[in-house]
């Protein structure tokens, strides 16, 4: 089961999301999920990085792959236990992040979410996966 994730870059009352997050990764993992994929940017996909690599130290089976929209940068991976860079060699530079985002939920069976408003590229990406029938997890901000 290949898993991805979409998120707001700012994420407030980050205890609660962390926890609330941890615990859906991990019950992912034992449903059978061995596959994350990870766009690498802001406190969500950081969240979700830094959970699963935790959560590999008892699972070394998971993998966790940072999904690259961009050929020509350098990206921290110390997270990651390696990088894809997906077809988008013809998207222009301005599409390349939402492109890739659609390939992430193109290829996943669980899409994780944190969406707090309707606007922006996450809510773009949860509203392509909802027409794609992913099955998605909500994860809410509440205190």
């Amino acid at each position: 089961m290949l898993v991805t994730f979409c998120g707001h870059k700012d994420v407030f009352y980050k205890e609660q999301v962390n926890e609330k997050l941890a615990a859906v990764v991990a019950a992912l993992i034992e449903e059978g999920a061995t596959e994350f994929y990870l766009g690498g940017y802001g406190d969500f996909d950081y969240m979700a990085a830094k959970i699963v690599r935790e959560l590999k130290k008892d699972r070394p089976d998971i993998q966790s792959t940072l999904v690259i929209p961009y050929m020509d940068r350098d990206y921290n991976k110390e997270l990651y236990d390696g990088s894809i860079y997906p077809p988008l060699e013809n998207t222009p530079l301005r599409f390349a992040i939402s492109k890739r985002n659609e390939w992430m939920v193109d290829q996943a069976d669980v899409v994780v979410a944190y969406i707090t408003h309707d606007w922006g590229g996450a809510s773009k990406t949860l509203e392509y996966a909802q027409r794609k029938k992913k099955r998605i997890i909500l994860i809410n901000a509440e205190k």
